[in-house]
């Protein structure tokens, strides 16, 4: 099994691609042990000395370590779980979890503001998530009040340099270029 690795914009998050399916559906985001526990593959990343973060995508999984932590210490370990998970045949998650719908939060915004968000979740999916994925992550849509689209950003995505310049550059002139009545774009 050869096991590619890629570069995020995010510098303390590495994609890793086992030339696989890793997760068909909704991706799952991990930021500590405890949540990762519905994950065989998320529980064992965890165990890696500098691991701080574990994002499934459908066909990668994205890995953010401690800011103290150099990438040579601790991605041969990191490739070895990967590799290891996927050679055995086990889940990537657990029976149990992985029919349970995954449940981000609430979204919120006015009944009346119905067919706007619509408009909006369909250009997140079909133009901004496809990218955001290509770097190792995933973007939802949160809420919308006021002109102001309100979104989460995981895996590489959260905590990464850039996020601000792709919310804001990308994103939100995208919107208010498809959307009359976005004016803003905001991180939750």
């Amino acid at each position: 099994m050869f096991i590619q690795t890629e570069a995020t914009p995010n510098p303390a998050t590495l994609k890793f691609l086992p030339g696989r399916e890793v997760l068909p559906g909704e991706p799952r985001d991990f930021r500590d042990a405890d949540t990762a526990r519905i994950s065989p593959l998320a529980s064992a990343l965890f165990s890696v000395d500098g691991v701080a973060g574990v994002f499934l995508g459908s066909d990668f999984v994205s890995v953010t370590k401690d800011e103290a932590i150099d990438w040579a210490h601790i991605k041969p370990a990191i490739l070895g779980v990967v590799m290891e998970h996927f050679m055995a045949g086990k889940p990537v998650l657990a029976e149990s979890a992985a029919s349970e719908p995954v449940v981000d939060g609430d979204e919120f915004f006015d009944e009346e503001d119905t067919e706007t968000v619509e408009v909006i979740k369909e250009l997140l999916a079909t133009r901004v998530r496809p990218a955001v994925a290509m770097d190792g992550g995933d973007i939802t849509f949160k809420g919308y009040k006021e002109g102001t689209v309100f979104l989460h950003m995981q895996g590489a995505c959260s905590g990464c340099p850039s996020s601000t310049a792709t919310l804001k550059s990308g994103i939100e002139n995208l919107l208010r270029h498809f959307v009359p009545g976005v004016e803003q774009v905001q991180q939750i």
